[in-house]
């Protein structure tokens, strides 16, 4: 092999960090240059696509899923009910007090009944802001519950994870790390996510591969595959070079395309400059293709046109939620992410990307509540239902909720116990999965039992689901989660075993968990 062949192959691997670009868009713009792939024959008879909606920094998903029997209440109330500032929610049916705190258990009123099929002999309900799942779950049946959820090496008890030489993830309880062992199943340094590689087995299903993994968010390594890329876009749509929403540079159109010209051009023979300018160039093509398959986001699937003047995202009614804080309407960012994959989805429906198989990411923050819990986790559960509503009622305009998965992820969960106005650091967490293949209005594992804290060390001894300060110890792994979207998107069962490097140590039975239809 000759060094000039190992330096090009080199180079391809790399072209995104190679791009010489300008301006704001510069980074983005190059991580798409990487994205770039060959055309494939396109053979999926249908379209599908799965939303990963990461909530960074821990939800304390026990205050958004919650048992209500009289057993799990008491213990839950009796935990969380702790001074200086309570978080534990109220009773169903509890009227909310409009003279309480803004954000407090009192202003919010009770938990919201939900009636999934296999109750377990159990009785549940949502958050006090989450009145549109609630109707989603109960009535729509387009929403599951998977509880417990969390990455596992294998089926782990209380006992084994006592045992310091049995499997587990690596550096629990620590946000970078977990919240790439959800997305990678390694810590911190991961280069490759589960997203990206259904990515890498699913690409060839697409006529322009380009598009396959997509991120609405900035970089995420759950979309980076092996051999695919993930190809970002903004809130507006597609990322231009340098340039702003006209296309112009420092204000000119002129610099703009001097800019595209310098890119795509070569100043001498070498095969490497040439393959720049080459990988350039279809950047720039892939760049208009989608901003030119894209509809507009005013278009009534997508947001509300303006009376007068132009479109502005932020005071579009359909992309604002109710802010408990301050009670007045509010932009949602995370709507704002979904719009821009729905107006994505709703071209690769049409054909006018040539995508068949898709994998987006988007994101909130925010989630660390380790103090002002009741007012942070009530606005962001506000937004997260909110956000969830917009996406479902957008694509059922399209007529596409077929065709769209949606669910959560975190980097994990938090104690069931307070600090006295939050929760810390924990392990298994509940999730949302969405969608009109979804089976939903029901719960997918078992609920985990919460039981009482001994007051000497906060263990929680009457428990098999709770270790130290109530944490939950996962049920349900994330590679089963994964494995379930993947076998609806089309993997086989031999790539689902090399996707999912852990799912080989759960029963055959159990890997798939049941929630897609």
């Amino acid at each position: 092999m000759s060094t000039l062949n190992a330096s090009r192959r080199l180079f391809l691997r790399h072209a995104g960090a190679m791009s010489a670009t300008v301006g704001a868009g510069a980074a983005p713009f190059a991580l798409n240059l990487a994205a770039l792939g060959t055309a494939s024959a396109q053979t999926a008879s249908d379209y599908r696509a799965i939303v990963c909606i990461f909530l960074f920094g821990g939800n304390d998903s026990i205050n958004m899923v919650l048992p209500t029997d009289t057993s799990s209440w008491a213990a839950y109330s009796a935990v969380r009910n702790q001074a200086p500032e309570s978080i534990a929610l109220l009773a169903p049916g509890v009227a909310p007090n409009v003279a309480a705190g803004v954000g407090s258990p009192a202003r919010l009123g009770g938990v919201l009944p939900i009636t999934p099929l296999n109750a377990q002999g159990r009785t549940f309900a949502l958050h006090p802001l989450m009145g549109t799942l609630q109707t989603m779950f109960n009535a729509d049946k387009r929403l599951a519950i998977l509880p417990n959820t969390g990455p596992l090496i294998m089926p782990t008890s209380k006992a084994q994870y006592g045992q310091s030489t049995f499997p587990k993830p690596a550096r629990l309880y620590s946000h970078n790390d977990q919240a790439n062992t959800w997305q990678s199943f390694k810590p911190e340094g991961a280069t490759t996510g589960w997203g990206g590689r259904l990515g890498d087995l699913m690409a060839s299903q697409n006529s322009k591969s380009v598009f396959t993994a997509v991120s609405a968010t900035g970089n995420s390594v759950w979309l980076a595959g092996q051999t695919m890329k993930q190809y970002q876009v903004s809130t507006n749509g597609a990322i231009r070079m340098g340039s702003d929403a006209s296309g112009r540079i420092y204000g000119s159109t002129d610099v703009a395309l001097a800019m595209e010209r310098i890119v795509k051009g070569t100043r001498g023979t070498h095969v490497i400059e040439g393959d720049l300018a080459s990988v350039s160039q279809r950047s720039l093509d892939a760049e208009l293709a989608l901003r030119t398959a894209l509809k507009a986001p005013s278009e009534p699937l997508f947001g509300t046109a303006p009376t007068t003047g132009t479109y502005n995202a932020g005071a579009d009614p359909k992309l604002q939620y109710d802010n408990p804080l301050t009670g007045a309407k509010a932009a949602n960012s995370l709507a704002l992410q979904l719009q821009i994959v729905a107006r994505m989805i709703d071209a690769g429906i049409s054909g006018a990307t040539g995508a068949k198989r898709q994998v987006f990411f988007v994101s909130m923050a925010g989630f660390d509540t380790h103090d002002n819990q009741n007012q942070t986790h009530a606005e962001l559960m506000a937004k997260l239902s909110h956000a969830l509503r917009y996406f479902d009622t957008a694509l059922g305009a399209m007529n596409a909720r077929h065709s769209v998965t949606t669910f959560t992820g975190s980097d994990f969960g938090r104690t069931f116990t307070s600090n006295g106005d939050g929760s810390d650091h924990g392990w298994g967490a509940h999730h949302f999965v969405m969608g009109g293949a979804v089976k939903g209005g029901d719960l997918y594992g078992n609920f985990p039992v919460l039981g009482a804290k001994n007051v000497n060390n906060n263990n929680f001894d009457n428990s098999p689901n709770q270790l130290g300060n109530g944490s939950l110890l996962p049920e349900n792994s994330v590679d089963q989660l994964g494995a379930t979207l993947g076998r609806w998107f089309g993997l086989s069962d031999v790539q689902l075993l090399d996707v999912f490097p852990n799912l080989k140590n759960f029963d055959l039975s159990k890997r798939d968990l049941g929630f897609m239809g």
